[in-house]
């Protein structure tokens, strides 16, 4: 290191590292749609201690520019031990991550010898004229002198992303917001985190929300409960008699809406890994609030039975009063297994008539549940859907998880960036309808045993490799994005900009350019490693939408 302060722009899927080299090239330039939402890093490194430097940034949209400091938080447990060689690194450290609000000077601290970066990110919003904008990021020391200074030039292209088809949903944790910022359930702070949240949640693709009607049977220790976090109140009004309100779920479907929530996940109506058991259901019995059902509850009992019975005929009378129907959608179980076919299949003909014309969307990953018919809508893992695919079963979801680590695409601190990105090419490929995720801000120990700060212990207490378990994390007000979160956006983009170029070229044609060049076609367990064929790929697609453009201009 021969300056006494570097700069380097670089593109959103480097992750740097403050104990490794910069080894990637500058990227002076990149593109994006009129309602792209663009995103690029400045790299910086100072030969001393600088506890004040200034960064600002100065452009025509500046507006529409956002800056952060990518911090480094800590992983214990990377990755798997067998894991495969599509990896950044596997030992244990601090690893880039949280996109930190810089404090209101724009001032951050730069360590010796360390490379650490801005996250700089557009947001046009249709709001900006297509045309080329230079942006300007200016480092100053505290006394103003002026240390580095990076150009960088962003297109905007007058043509705006279509609406999302995919439907997602990444779990949203109600009860964890409730322990990190010490509100009750409901109470009037947390009504307003939940606004904060869910609207992040949107502005990153969400379209789906996890819908506590009872605290969820989610992660939960057998015998052990979460705090609880529970929509509908019930009053038990005498043997096997109960009453139902639905005022707090209205107010959430309204908050919903008004974040730009478009579909409602009613949560699983019976326990994770085999649907044995009912979920912690509250009520209140002669003025007082008890558990009325729970872990000791047999899920084909007569109880359990008797009261979904009364309850889910008035919640979808309420469902369509509301205009909701063609919006919910519901779980019976979280991951049953093949030993679990006997239970899924009890719980399913429970609520089955009760649910007809609803559709049920179930994370599973054996094929037998769908050839038995007990379920309609799977779930399977992207390391598990190539059955699906064969059998072409429509609507078809996937999901990834702590088991998703060899060969397919996923989101752990420890892998590369382009291995998250990747999916809205596969996503495309296989005309998916759906992407779950268990984990948008999941924030205790596995099997919810403790609370963590997910800015300390990032694996949930040592059992899943760091990245697994949430997007965001828990700011002063309000929710801290991630690397990974934009990342993931920007593969949803890319999966939105794919059905854009369809509509111009055909699906078809589209299909042949993604595996053009490759040595094998694109699939859930085969794709591109590199960034650069994401970056180029893109840049293509972006060209072909330019021509298109120009072409109905001139036939105008």
């Amino acid at each position: 290191m021969t300056q006494k302060f570097e700069t380097r722009i670089v593109h959103s899927l480097v992750k740097i590292f403050p104990d490794q080299e910069l080894a990637e090239t500058a990227a002076a330039s990149g593109a994006a749609l009129l309602n792209e939402v663009f995103s690029y890093q400045v790299a910086y490194r100072s030969k001393h201690l600088m506890p004040e430097v200034k960064v600002t940034a100065e452009s025509g949209i500046g507006d529409r520019i956002t800056l952060r400091s990518v911090g480094l938080v800590p992983s214990e447990y990377p990755v798997q031990h067998d894991h495969d060689d599509n990896m950044l690194r596997t030992t244990p450290g601090l690893y880039p991550d949280p996109l930190l609000p810089l404090n209101g000077d724009g001032v951050l601290r730069a360590y010796p010898g360390q490379w650490r970066s801005i996250w700089i990110t557009v947001n046009p919003q249709n709001e900006v004229k297509p045309g080329l904008y230079p942006i300007v990021i200016r480092f100053e020391s505290a006394s103003g002198d002026k240390l580095a200074e990076e150009r960088f030039e962003l297109e905007i292209i007058g043509a705006s992303l279509p609406k999302q088809q995919l439907l997602h949903t990444e779990w949203f944790h109600t009860d964890c917001l409730t322990t990190h910022y010490h509100t009750e359930a409901f109470d009037e702070k947390h009504w307003g985190l939940l606004r904060k949240y869910i609207q992040t949640a949107v502005e990153h693709g969400v379209n789906m929300l996890l819908t506590p009607l009872f605290t969820p049977p989610l992660d939960t220790e057998v015998g052990g409960e979460r705090p609880t976090v529970q929509l509908v109140d019930v009053e038990v009004t005498g043997e096997d008699g109960y009453r139902f309100g639905f005022d707090r779920l209205k107010r959430w479907t309204d908050l919903c809406d008004a974040c730009g929530i478009e579909y409602f996940e009613f949560s699983h109506l019976f326990t994770q890994w085999g649907a044995q058991h009912a979920p912690k259901i509250m009520a209140t019995v002669d003025g007082e609030t008890k558990r009325i059902f729970g872990w000791e509850t047999d899920a084909s009992g007569e109880a359990y039975r008797a009261f979904l019975n009364q309850f889910l005929p008035q919640l979808v009378d309420w469902i369509r009063e509301n205009g909701l129907e063609s919006r919910s959608y519901f779980h019976i179980s979280d991951e049953p297994t093949l030993d679990h076919l006997g239970s899924y299949g009890s719980a399913r003909n429970i609520v089955k008539d009760l649910l007809e014309g609803f559709p049920i969307i179930d994370a599973l990953s054996d094929y037998d549940f769908y050839e038995k018919g007990l379920v309609e809508n799977p779930i399977p893992a992207n390391n598990h859907i190539d059955p699906f695919l064969e059998h072409g079963v429509t609507p078809l979801w996937t999901y990834y998880c702590v088991s998703q680590y060899k060969k397919v695409s996923n989101r752990f601190f420890s892998m590369p960036s382009a291995r998250n990105r990747i999916l809205g090419y596969q996503l495309y490929k296989y005309d998916v309808a759906g992407f779950l995720h268990w984990g948008f801000n999941f924030w205790y120990t596995q099997y919810s045993k403790r609370v963590i700060d997910p800015f300390r212990v990032t694996d949930a207490g040592g059992a899943f490799p760091s990245g697994d378990a949430f997007l965001v994390y828990p700011g002063e007000e309000g929710p801290i994005e991630s690397i990974r979160m934009e990342v993931l956006r920007e593969a949803l983009q890319d999966l939105r900009a794919l059905r854009l170029l369809e509509s111009i070229l055909g699906r078809e044609a589209v299909l042949e350019a993604l595996d053009e060049g490759l040595e094998e076609p694109i699939t859930f367990s085969s794709f591109p490693r590199d960034a650069d064929w994401l970056l180029s790929k893109r840049e293509w697609m972006n060209g072909k939408i330019k021509e298109h453009i120009h072409k109905s201009a001139v036939s105008s």
